[in-house]
C-alpha cells in the first residue's frame, strides 16, 4: 500500500521546518518614531541587504534564507511598479503589497514540497504617525497589522518583549535606536548591546522627505546615531579612590617634599 500521511501532518513538518529555518537567523526590528519608521538589523555584509525600499514610502524588511526572500523582494517591486503605472502611484500601499506577498507565501507553503524559510516586514511612512502602516507576513502566508513596532526572526518573542517595555509614543530617532539595540541584545544577554555599525544595517523611512522617503543611515551619521543612544558612563558610576591609594599632601614638581611634611617611615 502507498504510504500515508494526514494533510495536518504534513503543514505541521512543513511549519516546524520553516520555524527552525527562520529561527536559526538574527532578529530583525522596526519600529516606529516620531520622524517615521526605523528599521534595524544585525548584518555584516555590505552586499546582501536584509533592508531595502519598495517604492516611494514604503520599505520592505525580512530574515531567513537570503535567495528566498531576495525572489521576494525583487518581485514585490515589479509588481509595486506595475500596479502604479497601470493605475495610480497612489493605489500602490503597503496593505495592497501585503496582501499580494501573503498569497505568493501561502500558495508555495500549501503546493510546494518545501515552504520558503523567511519573514518579512512591509512598512509605510505615511504623512502623519498615525497612519503609518507596518504588516509582518510569515512563512505561510499569515498577516498581521503591526502598531508602534515589530520583530522577526530569531528569538523574536524576546526581543517584542524588550521592545514593548521599552516603545514609547513620539521617541526620537535616537531614542527609537537605542530602544531597537536593547531589544536586539536581549536574546544573547546584552552582549550584541555595543555592536559596532560595520555589523548593523540601518535604514529608515523619514517621513519629511516628499517622495523617495527611504534612506540609509551609514558612515559617520551611524556613528553619530550610536554613540547618542549609548550614553557615556555617569559620574556615580566612576569608581572611588581605591583604599591602598595613599592620600596626603601632593609632591611639588621640583621633587622636594612639602614642608613640615615626613619622608621617613612612621
Amino acid at each position: 500500500m502507498p504510504f500515508y500521511v494526514s494533510p495536518e501532518q504534513v503543514m505541521k513538518d512543513k511549519a516546524d521546518y520553516a520555524r527552525k529555518g527562520i529561527a536559526r537567523g538574527r532578529s530583525g526590528v522596526v519600529i516606529q518614531y516620531a520622524g517615521g519608521i526605523l528599521f534595524v538589523a544585525p548584518n555584516p555584509s555590505r552586499a546582501l541587504h536584509k533592508i531595502s525600499e519598495i517604492y516611494d514610502r514604503i520599505a520592505f524588511a525580512a530574515v531567513g534564507r537570503y535567495n528566498e526572500y531576495e525572489n521576494l523582494r525583487k518581485a514585490g517591486v515589479t509588481y509595486a511598479d506595475v500596479t502604479g503605472y497601470q493605475f495610480d502611484r497612489r493605489d500602490v500601499t503597503a496593505r495592497g503589497i501585503a496582501n499580494w506577498y501573503a498569497q505568493q507565501l501561502g500558495q508555495i507553503f500549501t503546493e510546494s514540497s518545501k515552504p520558503f524559510e523567511v519573514e518579512i516586514i512591509v512598512a509605510e511612512a505615511a504623512e502623519s504617525a498615525s497612519d503609518d502602516q507596518i504588516y509582518r507576513i510569515t512563512f505561510d502566508g499569515s498577516v498581521a497589522e503591526e502598531h508602534g513596532f515589530a520583530a522577526i526572526g530569531g528569538q523574536a518573542d524576546q526581543v517584542s518583549t524588550v521592545l514593548k517595555e521599552h516603545y514609547a509614543d513620539g521617541m526620537s530617532l535616537t531614542e527609537a535606536l537605542s530602544a531597537a539595540l536593547a531589544a536586539l541584545a536581549a536574546p544573547n544577554n546584552g552582549e550584541q548591546a555595543n555592536v559596532p555599525s560595520s555589523q548593523l544595517e540601518v535604514a529608515v523611512l523619514d517621513r519629511s522627505r516628499p517622495h523617495r522617503t527611504f534612506r540609509r543611515l551609514v558612515g559617520a551619521r551611524l556613528e553619530e546615531l550610536l554613540q547618542e543612544s549609548r550614553p557615556a558612563q555617569s559620574a556615580d558610576s566612576v569608581p572611588d579612590t581605591p583604599d591602598d591609594e595613599p592620600i596626603g599632601p601632593a609632591t611639588p614638581a621640583d621633587g622636594n617634599p612639602a614642608p613640615g611634611t615626613s619622608t621617613g617611615p612612621t
